[in-house]
């Protein structure tokens, strides 16, 4: 029998002895994708683009269903890390807090090297004009950093 460099290749080895083939090719599948978790496997801007535009697309949509349930600090976690060093917390706070986001449509996400652009459908209320349930197309910046989509906050 071959022998195999890499501890999941033993493993692999190991499992299809001991269980049969179909098992091993099963096992031997998580443990790779495992190992590539275990490594990083993060985003990078070679990644290719239907990834990272999934990835990108999930992190919008938690980071607005963390703004409709008004947990601010939550979606500031999402902030780039330059964008955390322009503005604090608490002024994001002040400039978003009057609104109720009620709804969020994720429509379409781009992505160019680590550079990514989203267009949502956002639908809220704002209050101190009395508006409710306004609907509107929105454009953001996500970039893709330190193996992470992060949210360009422009404020």
């Amino acid at each position: 029998m071959m022998q195999c460099g890499f501890p999941w290749q033993r493993a692999i080895a190991a499992l299809r002895e001991c269980v049969g083939l179909g098992v091993g090719i099963i096992a031997g599948g998580v443990l790779v994708v495992a190992g590539c978790a275990a490594v990083g496997g993060g985003l990078e801007k070679e990644s290719p683009a239907a990834v990272k535009e999934a990835a990108v697309a999930e992190r919008a949509k938690a980071r607005w269903q963390l703004l409709i349930k008004r947990d601010y600090e939550g979606a500031y976690a999402y902030f780039s890390p330059s964008s955390r060093e322009a503005t604090t917390l608490p002024k994001f706070e002040a400039a978003i807090r009057a609104i109720e986001y009620r709804a969020v449509t994720i429509e379409k996400v781009e992505c160019a090297a680590e550079a990514c652009k989203v267009v949502l459908m956002l639908t809220y209320d704002y209050p101190p004009a009395k508006a409710k349930g306004v609907v509107t197309l929105l454009d953001e910046s996500w970039i893709i950093d330190r193996g992470q989509a992060w949210f360009v906050f422009r404020g």
